[in-house]
């Protein structure tokens, strides 16, 4: 059977049947966020995710991820941005390339739990990028809130935590 975009909570056209498993993730995603790495200081930032689904024929979700300096949104000092697509694959697999506007670029793979609405990606590829190695990151869907927490690997550092945000629909 085939899920609309109004039954994943969205207007729109209808959502391929791949992408009913995630299409929890499907609109605009808004909260708080902390940063911390061993060579940073710590930092807090307003985040902004959208996932969007156009063309019910293809099992591709287009992404896109602002970054504001804490407290704030829009109008405060950006700070990051990223876009790229999502695609569940007939196995089962999740697919992800994002873009970042740094010039990085990043191909992730995981796996999604449709159950328990939890998603876990681990980079195949970090393009690019002079120090970052390696990212792994989990999004979780609990009580309607929608968090992850990213972990990165440099040249000098092990994998460890990085990023962590709380999102709720807007």
């Amino acid at each position: 059977m085939e899920t609309t975009a109004a039954e994943a909570g969205q207007p729109g056209p209808a959502v391929h049947p791949a992408l009913a498993p995630v299409s929890y993730l499907l609109g605009t995603w808004r909260g708080q966020g902390q940063g911390c790495y061993p060579t940073i200081s710590s930092f807090s930032y307003t985040e902004e995710l959208n996932f969007s689904h156009s063309n019910p024929r293809k099992p591709v979700i287009a992404y896109t991820q602002r970054t504001w300096r804490s407290p704030g949104g829009p109008a405060a000092e950006p700070m990051h941005a990223e876009s790229g697509f999502w695609r569940l694959k007939p196995d089962g697999s999740v697919e992800v390339v994002i873009a970042q506007s740094t010039g990085v670029v990043e191909v992730l793979k995981g796996t999604h739990d449709a159950e328990g609405k939890v998603i876990n990606l681990h980079s195949e590829l970090v393009g690019n990028a002079s120090k970052v190695k390696e990212i792994s990151i989990e999004f979780r869907l609990v009580d309607g809130e929608l968090s992850y927490e990213l972990q990165m690997a440099t040249t000098s550092t092990n994998l460890q935590p990085h990023l962590k945000a709380v999102l709720e629909r807007v």
